[in-house]
């Protein structure tokens, strides 16, 4: 068995892993990322040699990784076993359920997603990419752009991830040709061009020997670019929080039950969106009550501002009615309040969606129950055509949905805002989540 790339951008301890400095790991940029595409592409082995590669792996996890492989035939460790948890994943060779993982360089932190590529399993895709910065979409290079791909790359579309990373896997398998790595590239940028997807790069790699992976390949001279880890350190994610629109969603009202702080009412919840700051004036949706901040706290502690995705204390000048689900916002900047709204709703249950049916929305901290009351078309997933004869959803199509619900929501549209632009419908029978939807406005 052989592993014999290592990690070395980082000052090391006695053990060879980079120094632990507590400040500045707090104070890092946090990546969200996943990886996706058909089966058998390699995105466990890729998430597996970036873990290995970055000394992110205690050894109790390699020494089972690699009693695993010698079990299984293997002339070398196999990485994607240092993902794929769960033990049918590791009989089958296979990858069910989204695995997460955490590790960090010098620059940045990182959060991964390795979703499953079968297609029965897409609806744990959404999951996954539900909160992620950037997607890393694996292709072989061996079969090109499929299916599977296509379905991931519009989901991730959908889903408004703002990066995508390209990366054509698998190069060692067809000679590190160029040719084969422009030929997909141009495959893929055909059909992105469809979507909307703003920045998209391309890397050739193999993700089983390290190639462009973490170093720079010797065997892909004509390729100028990053290696994958390169890119995820200075990937510019910055500008991709929303710092305009304010958004607070109320998750509880904090009333301690002691003499010393009988008068104190506080809102506690994640920022969702913008910024707040003492003395900002705000307004309670969907009451509308008007008041000015008075504290932001974070552990009981003041702060001077509290931003996305910053959980904190709000206290207000005025006693006005706020309860859990209520939006704390900006009183010139309101999201919309209604009770009827469009939405993207990718069906995620073995049970198929028909309108009329009744459920339970999640949206934010805010539960109602809701009806889907129309179903405006289906989406094909490979040629993009809309389906408007469609009578229902089943087990992850894509369609595009009118909902009444029976209170008021406090939304933004997803392209605008994710947070608040997104929600899950609940089978009450069963309390399952069935459906994640994205808003696109006020139903018309």
């Amino acid at each position: 068995m052989t592993t014999d790339l290592s990690y070395d951008s980082a000052p090391s301890d006695a053990a060879g892993r980079p120094a632990f400095d507590r400040e500045r790991y707090l104070h890092m940029d946090l990546l969200r990322l996943l990886t996706c595409g058909s089966v058998d592409d390699g995105k466990s082995t890729l998430i597996g040699r970036l873990l290995y590669d970055s000394k992110s792996i205690f050894e109790d996890q390699l020494a089972a990784a690699e009693t695993a492989s010698k079990s299984r035939g293997d002339e070398r460790v196999n990485l994607a076993l240092l993902t794929d948890g769960l033990r049918a994943e590791r009989e089958q060779g296979i990858t069910i359920d989204v695995a997460y993982r955490y590790f960090a360089t010098p620059r940045r932190k990182f959060i991964i997603a390795d979703c499953p590529g079968h297609v029965q399993y897409t609806r744990n895709m959404v999951t996954g990419a539900s909160t992620a910065n950037l997607a890393v979409v694996l292709i072989d290079a061996r079969q090109g752009v499929v299916e599977q791909t296509r379905r991931h790359s519009f989901i991730a579309s959908l889903l408004r991830i703002p990066h995508v990373v390209v990366c054509i896997n698998k190069m060692d398998l067809v000679n590190w040709d160029e040719g084969v790595f422009e030929k997909i590239r141009a495959d893929y940028e055909d059909f992105a061009a469809k979507l909307e997807i703003a920045d998209v790069t391309f890397i050739p790699m193999s993700a089983l020997l390290g190639d462009n992976v973490v170093t720079r390949s010797e065997h892909m001279a004509w390729y100028q670019g990053p290696s994958l880890m390169h890119h995820l350190e200075h990937v510019h994610i910055a500008s991709d929080r929303d710092l305009i629109n304010a958004r607070f969603p109320v998750q509880w009202v904090v009333r301690p039950q002691s003499d010393e702080h009988h008068d104190y009412r506080g809102y506690a919840g994640q920022v969702a969106s913008g910024v707040f700051r003492p003395g900002d004036r705000v307004v309670a949706l969907p009451g509308g009550f008007e008041s000015a901040i008075a504290t932001v706290e974070v552990g009981g502690e003041p702060v001077e501002q509290a931003f996305a995705p910053m959980s904190v204390t709000i206290t207000l000048e005025d006693d006005i009615d706020v309860s859990r689900g209520d939006c704390i916002c900006k009183p010139d900047n309101r999201p919309h309040v209604g009770q009827d709204v469009e939405a993207m709703l990718v069906w995620m249950a073995d049970e198929p969606m028909h309108p009329r049916k009744k459920y339970a929305i999640k949206h934010t901290s805010r539960l109602a129950r809701c009806m889907v009351t129309a179903l405006k078309y289906r989406l094909n997933i490979e040629t993009l055509h809309k389906e408007p004869e469609a009578e229902g959803l089943t087990l992850n199509e894509i369609g595009r949905v009118s909902l009444r619900t029976t209170a008021p929501l406090m939304f933004d549209p997803y392209r605008q805002t994710r947070q608040t632009g997104c929600f899950i419908l609940i089978d009450e029978a069963t309390n399952r989540t069935v459906g994640a939807g994205m808003i696109l406005g006020p139903a018309s």
